[in-house]
């Protein structure tokens, strides 16, 4: 097992990234190619992917106003490394989505015209209108994203599970970043565009779309995913794990949680 960087252990709890065990579920085929994949299975596969793409391509137009806005010069090259990572992992989704044949290069084909406004999941329409929404965003929505991607780490499709490790080592650097955004706001606000008030709002702002990224309670999609073993956990025990984790995270430094049903659309 790698060990996770020390720096990158001080921006919340994601357990270490290890190698890929793949396709460890106990009695679940494994399959290298999209043409092995029964019909159903490869619905969900594009399904999955192209919801992927689509909140990696997302955050890039969200975060590019910041990349000379941030406060300080270590901020904005980290503002910048975030911009190539989701470049990065967007490719890598599109590269799954182009086994899947026509029907994949169609999907990619609408995913590179969208525009700011036009993505599937409400947290990618939303604005980063001050830097107290960079920090919540990283910190919460993100974190969100490294949940998606620890679920696929050991799943049954090659492609995907081989993408995992990589993905999730340069996510963790995000979820430091955005944490350390909302201390510096709470400790040192004058200087880093903020304050405890600033940051308890975004906060206010980003966790209800955060839950709701996790997708309905009692969804059949989430049920066939790890029937398949696509996926390790139900979208409400994602959800409770990540709500504890989260809390843990951000209560010694004075922001407080809404409930978890303030303000949520998916429920």
């Amino acid at each position: 097992m790698a060990e996770t960087p020390k720096s990158l252990k001080e921006g919340g709890t994601i357990e270490p990234v290890r190698e890929i065990l793949w396709g460890s579920a106990a009695g679940v085929r494994k399959y290298e190619t999209a043409d092995e994949l029964p019909e159903d299975m490869r619905k969900l596969v594009v399904k999955l992917m192209v919801v992927q793409a689509d909140t990696e391509f997302a955050s890039i137009q969200q975060h590019r106003p910041w990349l000379d806005r941030a406060p300080t010069l270590e901020d904005r090259w980290i503002e910048s490394r975030i911009v190539a990572d989701e470049a990065r992992h967007g490719l890598q989704a599109c590269r799954i989505l182009r086994d899947f044949g026509e029907e994949g290069q169609r999907y990619i084909d609408e995913l590179l015209a969208k525009r700011e406004g036009e993505h599937k999941l409400d947290a990618f329409n939303m604005k980063f209108d001050r830097w107290s929404d960079v920090g919540a965003f990283t910190c919460l929505v993100d974190r969100v994203g490294v949940y998606q991607l620890r679920s696929f780490q050991e799943c049954s499709y090659g492609p995907l599970a081989r993408a995992m490790p990589l993905m999730l080592s340069e996510e963790q650097l995000h979820l430091n970043f955005g944490a350390s955004v909302l201390r510096r706001m709470v400790t040192d606000g004058a200087k880093y565009y903020g304050s405890l008030a600033e940051a308890q709002e975004a906060v206010r702002k980003w966790y209800p779309r955060s839950l709701d990224m996790f997708g309905h309670s009692n969804s059949e999609t989430s049920r066939r995913a790890i029937e398949y073993g696509l996926k390790r956990w139900t979208n409400e025990e994602a959800r409770a794990r990540y709500i504890e984790e989260v809390r843990k995270l951000l209560t010694p430094y004075g922001i407080e949680l809404p409930p978890p049903e303030f303000d949520r659309h998916v429920l």
